[in-house]
Order: structure tokens, then C-alpha cells, then sequence
């Protein structure tokens, strides 16, 4: 069974004129943001924090820490850790991610879930979300995403997800919803060693943004990464390694108007033992 993709777009790219609160990003691991943040068509142990339907095409329990440092902006770093397992009705992942200090955070504790139908994979996640400054107490709310990736040949995949389906309002706030974004990109493995990527990304309270990057392998063994971001423009660069079952990546984020960030993160993956 395939299930069409422009149909599934279609369902991704339906939009309002909604007043949004502000948010910060929760794409996480260092891979992806070697490549700019363009993730929208990879499957791994991050795709709870961009493309959901990527959980479908995991195939190893593991878990994944991830830590950004933005030294020009105090108190905006951003933490993150997963788990993921899969099983014979699809994968299921939950994690934890906050962006922020003591007086003003981001929380995000999410449970996410993805299966393959045909030659697309598709997921969905529920978040509960928690905004605190301090002065201004504690806003909520409960928010799913949705996603899917579609490979249409061996060497092209096209992925789709869109975050805040609901357009959930925030509770302890004046009518504020949580930030919907909207994203679409292209995949493109020329070789074993190497993968491009691009995507647009919209959301619906701002202009869009362009993102692509590209990995190139040694050895299957350590990857070398770069990218850039269109509005605003950003700069990336990373490096990542393989030992057995442990992966380290780190990224560089050089930035238009906030410096330099650095990202760096560890994934596990668990062995398993089967009966035959």
C-alpha cells in the first residue's frame, strides 16, 4: 500500500490567520544541526524534535542527549534527551527538552510515535508544554505534531511535518497559541557517503525560512557536515564519529545577529537479542 504524498502535503500545508506566541526551536542533535537544521527527510534518533514520522525508520532501542551553548545570550541554552523504542507495531520515542534559566524557561516533555505504511513513514507526537517567566507565573498547553517521509526511489525521499496541528492556546495566557510551523524538504543520497538536503519552513506568524546542508561520510565512520539558513542567515558546520554502538556529533552555529552557538550530542544505542 503507497499512500500519496501530495495528498499527505496537502494535509501538512493548510493554514489560519492565528496570532501565535513566540517559541523557541526544538530542533535538537548535533547531526542536524551540522546541516543546518535541514531534517525534514532524516530518520534517527532526533526525529522526536523535527520530523516525527522518522521514529518509523529506527530500528534500535537507544537514548540521545543533547546540549547547546550560546555564550553571547545568557540563559538561552537548550537541553535535550530521548528514548526510543521499537517493536512489531511501529516506534515509540518519548523525551524532554527546555530551552532557558531561571527566569525565563521553555519546557517541552513529549511522547511520540511512528509506523511505515507502504514506502511512506508516518508519526505523530503529543506535547505538554510549559512557558514560566518569572513575575508572570506558569502558561500551558497540550499540542500535537504530525509527520511523514516518503521514499520515491532509492535515492530521493521527500519529507513533511507540521508542528501545533491543534493551534492549541496557551492556558494562563491573554488567547496566545503556540507557534504552528510548517515544513517541506527534498533528500537527495547521490552515493553511500553522501546526502543533501533541503527544506522551507513556514511559520504562519513569520516569513519563511530556507535551510539545506549536506553530509559527507568516511568510512561510515565520521561525518563531516555543513549548512546554511536564508532569513535569517546562518552558518553551520559539523563533525560527528561512530564507535560500535555509541555516536558523538558536534555543531557549530555561526549567526547573523547572536554569534556562535555550540551543540554537542551522545547516542546509545542498545543491543538486543532476539529468539529465533
Amino acid at each position: 500500500m503507497k499512500i500519496g504524498f501530495p495528498f499527505f502535503l496537502s494535509l501538512v500545508f493548510l493554514s489560519a490567520k492565528i496570532a501565535n506566541a513566540q517559541s523557541s526551536s526544538t530542533l535538537m542533535g548535533a547531526r542536524a544541526a551540522g546541516m543546518g537544521n535541514a531534517s525534514s527527510t532524516l530518520s534517527d534518533e532526533w526525529s522526536l524534535y523535527s520530523n516525527v514520522g522518522g521514529l518509523a525508520n529506527v530500528n534500535k532501542p537507544n537514548a540521545a542527549f543533547a546540549y547547546e551553548v550560546q555564550p553571547a545570550l545568557a540563559g538561552a541554552n537548550r537541553i535535550a534527551a530521548s528514548v526510543m523504542t521499537p517493536a512489531k507495531f511501529g516506534t515509540l520515542s518519548v523525551g524532554f527538552f527546555k530551552f532557558g534559566d531561571d527566569l525565563y524557561s521553555e519546557q517541552l516533555a513529549s511522547i511520540g510515535f511512528g509506523n511505515r505504511i507502504g514506502n511512506t513513514a508516518l508519526g505523530a507526537k503529543l506535547n505538554y508544554v510549559q512557558y514560566r517567566a518569572e513575575g508572570f507565573g506558569t502558561s500551558t498547553a497540550l499540542s500535537v505534531d504530525f509527520g511523514g517521509i516518503t521514499a520515491l526511489t532509492k535515492t530521493i525521499s521527500l519529507g513533511a511535518y507540521i508542528t501545533n496541528l491543534t493551534q492549541t492556546k496557551l492556558m494562563g495566557s491573554n488567547g496566545q497559541r503556540l507557534p504552528t510551523r510548517m515544513v517541506a524538504g527534498l533528500g537527495f543520497r547521490p552515493s553511500e557517503n553522501v546526502f543533501l538536503a533541503t527544506e522551507i519552513e513556514k511559520d504562519l506568524a513569520y516569513p519563511a525560512t530556507w535551510r539545506s546542508g549536506l553530509e559527507y561520510a568516511v568510512y561510515k565512520k565520521i561525518f563531516f557536515r555543513t549548512g546554511f539558513n536564508l532569513n535569517p542567515n546562518v552558518f553551520y558546520f559539523g563533525i560527528g564519529g561512530q564507535k560500535k554502538n555509541l555516536k558523538v556529533d558536534y555543531a557549530l552555529r555561526l549567526g547573523q545577529w547572536l554569534g556562535a552557538a555550540h551543540q554537542a550530542s551522545l547516542v546509545y544505542a542498545f543491543t538486543t537479542t532476539r529468539k529465533k
